[in-house]
């Protein structure tokens, strides 16, 4: 089988990417960390203009129909521009989940919303203690027992978290479930709440990919202009490697978040596999890239007015999110033991160093 992206794919792909470097430069970025809700209502109207809120949701509620393979492109370059805000929790999560709990009376009343703009989704998952965006949101999905419950910002108490990274908002929440909120409940919600953990954490992994790669570009930009000898540290032979080792890591993780995103939006058996895969080695890269961006640019890495702790903090936040290394990587183990033995995500497992 050959997998491309198609021509109309990447130029979604490249449009984006220009408007977000005309709209969500590092200064704005900076100045969203400083707001109360890391949220900028103006960026949020133009994205919903482009049709990014309602990517994944059905043309029948008004939204563009398509599926993750189209959203993987476009979360690769909200990495690459630390995009904040909740285009994570409702274009790449809420909005599906909406979609695939059988509550058709909600769906009627929200997907519109969401492909509009007009409403925003934080959506809390099993196993996460915290749900980002919550703080903001105009309708919460979150899980209790085998149940999803539908809830009004007013209907929930929350209690924001620090971060390390000053872009997310994060959010411990508590509320009363009743049947009143209750919108699914036995195997409907537990499938519909695996799904939008495989969900997020491919959201996870396709950012990655766009922060490694712009940590890439701001290093290399660096190297050459840092002169040391008189000659550009960039001509060093080991900063060569180090860049040269990023990128090679970089190049092995794309396919692999592209192939998870194929498997979610197909619902392929594997898909839980291939998305813990694709976190693995996609937050890996991310997290080398940061390492090596850090020891080129030296002390004034360091430095609150450069610019490149924005994406530092991302990779290091991205990496923990939906799920840490652990997690994910007694997931693939357990995928591949022959002999059907189980690993947790403290464990190690055969092979591993």
């Amino acid at each position: 089988m050959r997998f491309g992206f198609t021509e109309d794919q990447l130029l979604f792909q490249s449009t984006l990417r220009d408007f977000l470097a005309k709209e969500c430069p590092p200064a704005t970025i900076r100045a969203l960390w400083e707001s109360e809700t890391g949220h900028d209502a103006a960026l949020w109207t133009k994205l919903s203009a482009l049709g990014v809120p309602g990517l994944l949701v059905p043309e029948a509620h008004d939204g563009l129909g398509r599926d993750e393979i189209d959203l993987a492109l476009l979360l690769e370059e909200a990495g690459r521009a630390a995009l904040c805000g909740p285009i994570v929790s409702t274009a790449a999560i809420g909005a599906p989940l909406l979609a695939e709990i059988p509550a058709p009376a909600l769906r009627e009343r929200w997907l519109p919303r969401v492909a509009s703009g007009e409403a925003r989704i934080a959506v809390g998952l099993p196993g996460l203690r915290f749900v980002s965006d919550a703080g903001d949101a105009t309708l919460l999905l979150l899980p209790h027992a085998d149940e999803v419950h539908a809830l009004a910002p007013d209907a929930v108490q929350l209690v924001r978290e620090p971060a390390s990274d000053p872009a997310r908002r994060i959010f411990t929440v508590s509320f009363t479930a009743s049947s009143a909120t209750r919108v699914a409940a036995g195997e409907d919600a537990r499938r519909a709440l695996a799904t939008a953990f495989d969900r997020a954490a491919l959201a996870a992994a396709a950012q990655a990919i766009g922060v490694a790669d712009r940590l890439v570009d701001m290093t290399c930009a660096y190297a050459r202009e840092r002169r040391q000898f008189d000659v550009p540290i960039g001509s060093f032979q080991a900063v060569k490697h180090m860049l040269a080792g990023v990128s090679v890591r970089l190049e092995y993780a794309r396919p692999a978040v592209h192939r998870a995103a194929w498997s979610v939006a197909r619902g392929l058996a594997a898909r839980s596999t291939h998305v813990s895969h694709a976190k693995l080695a996609a937050t890996a890269a991310a997290r080398l890239a940061a390492r090596v961006a850090l020891q080129v640019h030296g002390a004034i890495g360091y430095t609150w007015e450069q610019d490149l702790h924005l994406w530092l903090r991302r990779a290091w936040s991205l990496d923990l999110d939906a799920g840490g290394e652990g997690h994910h990587r007694a997931r693939v183990a357990n995928a591949v033991l022959a002999d059907g033995a189980r690993v947790g995500p403290g464990e190690t497992f055969a092979g591993e160093a």
